[in-house]
């Protein structure tokens, strides 16, 4: 046997150099930057999913604010209408001798009641359109705050996925406090929704 130089294949010498120059430290933090990545995406997801579920009740309470007011200003409408018949009625009274003047008080009376019955119509459907608005209005903050803690939670797996490119450890750092505040302004929009 002669003992000289011992040569490895390529692909052997490939697989010596990796092994010698993988690191267990930043072995160990490609994994928590996988596990960290892969907890935000799901959490992404669930944030995700929740804002898009207020923002349709968002625009469901809007679109009844709509509704409502809708159907005040066409109260209001037949109120004006009544109004106008009531001041021709009055017109007639005021052109038409003393005598001749009851069919048309008649209908003064049934003006007045028809419009007091129409304004409480149109101010409880007014009523109903502002509290539809205040609730629209009220989901949309945690909304809002969904929003804000998805970007948190983007720049979070932005930061580990340059950690993991560049294996500085500061910037996990980083991606860590986006990830704190992305999930503390999620825990804040569940509790106002």
């Amino acid at each position: 046997m002669s003992e000289g130089l011992h040569t490895h294949a390529p692909h052997e010498e490939a697989v010596h150099e990796a092994a010698e120059s993988h690191n267990p430290k930043k072995h160990s933090l490609y994994q928590w930057i996988a596990i960290f990545t892969a907890l935000l995406a799901t959490i992404g997801a669930i944030v995700s999913y929740q804002g898009t579920h207020l923002m349709n009740e968002v625009l469901l309470a809007k679109n009844e604010a709509v509704l409502e007011k809708a159907k005040a200003t066409d109260q209001w409408n037949y109120y004006q209408a009544i109004s106008t018949k009531e001041h021709l009625m009055d017109l007639a009274v005021a052109m038409t001798p003393t005598s001749k003047n009851a069919p048309f008080q008649k209908k003064i009376a049934k003006y007045k009641q028809q419009k007091k019955e129409v304004q409480l119509q149109a101010e409880h459907l007014d009523q109903l359109s502002n509290s539809a608005n205040q609730h629209s209005a009220q989901l949309d903050k945690p909304h809002n705050d969904m929003a804000i803690a998805m970007i948190f939670l983007q720049i979070a797996i932005s930061l580990a996925s340059v950690t993991a490119l560049t294996g500085r450890t500061w910037l996990f750092g980083m991606a860590i406090l986006s990830a704190i505040g992305g999930i503390g302004l999620w825990g804040m929009a569940l509790s106002l929704a």
